[in-house]
């Protein structure tokens, strides 16, 4: 009978345990997946969103409630209950504080999508959100524990200010971050072009460094607090399309009318076919100099982003070229032309001062 009664109280807890954890498993396994696949028929993302967050807690939850069931059933000593008490106190609020950072570092990214691309989907604001969401859960824990967190928040504020002083270069690159989101000066997936040289897509800002995507696929990463102070060029602000400039010389001898009318017909055709040209831009020529060997003006084309420019002029420049042969339209070398007067006398004076030159040269 002893051992009846001694296996009987140890059925219950078991039964506690096993129970709440089959829950939690039916619960992840069965009816999360159900109702994930109904939000996103009905295409309700805040619902998908909450629901992917509480994935691989379920279980744990439903093993954390059959604890509790199990520490109640069983006859324990005040201070033993009450120490195991904490335990899935403690790992329910510290699961919930993971859930509730997914939610948050969710809903941020959602909002972003909706609307008008002015909030940048950067790391930087994820690991923002994602500190504040955790040094929230870790009060609230020291809380339900009877850990009084007035002390811990002083001491927090005089080691933070230690903190800061031995961390000024990072604390100045964090700054200069939030500063240039603040600023909307650029954000992921801009073009940019530093005035040191470097170039590219933007592809992340994180707490310390911006990286870079150059066109040659490699990253350049350049500390927050350089790119905030330094002369930049975003090419996709306000607007990604932009005008493509080309300059093109022709021979002085060159009729400017019909070189004008062949070339606007060369750009159109450029306009019209190369991907990435922008379909609606009127191409249009302007003559702005007189050079040393021809007359220089510029073809002004348009692509839709900054790095369609290439393939642009690239495309035109061709074209271009063959039409201007068939045309009989000459593009003249870089050179200098002399005009010497018909005068026999000048042209022998021109010759024996040549020639003098010549032999100081050699002596």
């Amino acid at each position: 009978m002893p051992q009846i009664d001694e296996l009987g109280a140890w059925l219950v807890p078991a039964l506690f345990l096993s129970g709440g954890l089959l829950l939690g498993i039916v619960a992840e396994k069965v009816i999360l997946p159900l109702l994930l696949k109904a939000s996103k028929r009905v295409h309700l993302d805040s619902a998908s969103l909450v629901m992917r967050s509480i994935k691989g807690m379920l279980i744990l939850w439903g093993f954390l409630a059959g604890m509790m069931g199990a520490l109640s059933a069983i006859a324990l000593k005040p201070d033993v209950a009450r120490f195991l008490g904490h335990v899935p106190v403690v790992l329910f609020l510290f699961s919930l504080t993971v859930v509730l950072a997914r939610i948050s570092i969710g809903l941020f990214d959602l909002q972003a999508r909706k609307g008008k691309g002015d909030t940048p989907t950067i790391s930087l604001f994820g690991n923002l959100i994602k500190l504040a969401v955790y040094i929230l859960g870790i009060l609230v824990i020291l809380q339900s524990l009877g850990i009084s967190i007035t002390p811990v928040l002083t001491a927090l504020g005089v080691g933070g200010l230690a903190v800061a002083l031995a961390l000024q270069e990072t604390l100045s690159n964090l700054f200069a971050g939030l500063q240039i989101i603040a600023a909307r000066q650029i954000k992921p997936g801009d073009y940019i072009h530093l005035e040191t040289g470097e170039e590219g897509y933007v592809a992340d800002v994180t707490w310390r460094n911006t990286t870079i995507r150059a066109i040659a696929n490699n990253m350049i990463i350049v500390p927050n607090s350089k790119l905030a102070s330094t002369i930049l060029t975003n090419f996709h602000h306000p607007v990604k399309d932009l005008l493509v400039y080309v300059n093109v010389g022709v021979h002085y001898d060159s009729d400017l009318e019909h070189v004008e009318r062949v070339t606007i017909e060369v750009a159109e055709e450029a306009q019209a076919a190369v991907e990435g040209a922008k379909r609606d831009h009127k191409p249009k020529v302007r003559y702005n100099e007189f050079g040393d060997s021809g007359i220089i003006f510029r073809v002004i084309l348009a692509a839709d982003e900054f790095y369609d420019s290439y393939e642009l002029t690239h495309q035109f420049i061709k074209r271009l070229k063959g039409r201007y042969d068939e045309e009989g339209i000459t593009i003249p070398f870089n050179m200098v032309t002399l005009d010497i007067p018909d005068n026999p006398r000048l042209i022998v004076n021109l010759a024996k001062d040549v020639s003098d030159t010549t032999e100081n040269l050699s002596d």
